[in-house]
């Protein structure tokens, strides 16, 4: 199963480590909620992958794989989204820190 999602956000320059850090703090989130919900041994494979690009706005692309055994009983499609959405609000909160402090 494999989900994607993009926030626009208007924000002031970004340094390189800011945005770096922003992509981390995404797929920590994301990772932190897969595995507060499941083992680690049901999860056959997981990956995260942020993209962040700035134009007049900064986008935020995160891309989801989570594959489980067959015998694990989950919705995976419902952990992805709720997984997105407990990334794109830390991210938000995370960008509106460094909004208030420009």
């Amino acid at each position: 199963m494999e989900q994607r999602g993009v926030i626009h956000i208007g924000l002031p320059e970004l340094s390189e480590e800011e945005i770096i850090a922003i992509g981390e703090l995404a797929q920590n989130v994301i990772i932190k909620h897969v595995f507060s919900e499941l083992n680690r041994s049901e999860v056959k494979d997981i990956e995260v992958t942020t993209r962040i690009n700035r134009d007049d706005t900064l986008n935020l692309e995160i891309e989801v794989y989570l594959e489980v055994p067959v015998f694990v009983k989950v919705d995976v499609e419902r952990l992805i989204e709720e997984a997105l959405e407990k990334a794109y609000d830390a991210v938000e909160k995370r960008l509106r820190e460094i909004a208030g402090k420009g």
